[in-house]
């Protein structure tokens, strides 16, 4: 799929909104779009964690769930099954989620779990490295429907970091030493310890921390805008992100 340039406005809504990945996916419920089914499948990749997460949650042992969530998918990527979709459901995270809740309740045929895999275009996904992720997690007693918020939310902060690292035009090591200060994480380095770290002052600290910061938003905008039908879903999406993670 052509790499798509995103031009903010003064709002910070992209000009060419419209072609974000979601707005992509629902028009391939109508026409065979490869450019459609390319984004269909990097939202899913992006999903297939969060899914999984909700469904162990809700009480499945770990080779059901990673079937469930195998088939699941499988299923979903088939465009046929996007032909009804409405355009006013919204958001992707809320769409997806509830596919998943009707399809655990109502279609999945148990019979189907010789299948492991079936060539699902989202198979290359260790399912056992995404177990062993999970029991790491702190146990905790939310709701499988706050666990599949809080994954994706985490999900999307790490694909934020990731690109903010990617252009960041210093050494990787001085990044590394910066990105606890911009999400002012729990334990991270105080700005005069990340300063002596990194050889520089504590004032040029600050000044690429504000600057990382303004840019972590703004990718953040990004990201979320290709999960959204229209723009003035972005913020909500963004208080939703902050409610989870908090």
């Amino acid at each position: 799929m052509p790499s798509e340039r995103f031009e903010s406005n003064a709002a910070g809504v992209p000009h060419n909104f419209r072609t974000t990945h979601w707005s992509v996916v629902l028009q391939a419920g109508q026409t065979a779009s490869p450019e459609g089914s390319e984004a269909l499948e990097e939202l899913c990749r992006t999903y297939w964690y969060p899914l999984y997460a909700f469904v162990r949650r809700r009480g499945y042992e770990v080779h059901e769930a990673q079937d469930l969530t195998q088939a699941f998918f499988q299923r979903f990527l088939e465009r046929s099954y996007l032909e009804s979709v409405d355009r006013r459901k919204g958001k992707f995270r809320t769409f997806l989620l509830r596919c998943l809740d009707h399809f655990l309740s109502n279609e999945w045929d148990r019979s189907q779990t010789r299948k492991r895999g079936g060539g699902c275009v989202v198979s290359s996904l260790d399912a056992e490295c995404a177990e062993a992720r999970y029991r790491l997690e702190l146990t905790d007693e939310l709701t499988p429907e706050k666990v599949y918020d809080r994954r994706w939310a985490q999900i999307l902060v790490q694909t934020v970091i990731a690109r903010l690292g990617e252009e960041f035009s210093g050494p990787q090591e001085r990044f590394e030493q910066l990105k606890g200060l911009i999400l002012d994480e729990p334990g991270s380095s105080s700005y005069a310890q990340a300063a002596a770290a990194a050889g520089m002052s504590e004032q040029a600290v600050k000044s690429a921390v504000h600057r990382m910061r303004r840019r972590f938003r703004e990718l953040c905008r990004v990201e979320i805008g290709k999960t959204v039908e229209t723009p003035d879903q972005i913020d909500e999406e963004i208080r939703n992100l902050f409610a989870a993670v908090s």
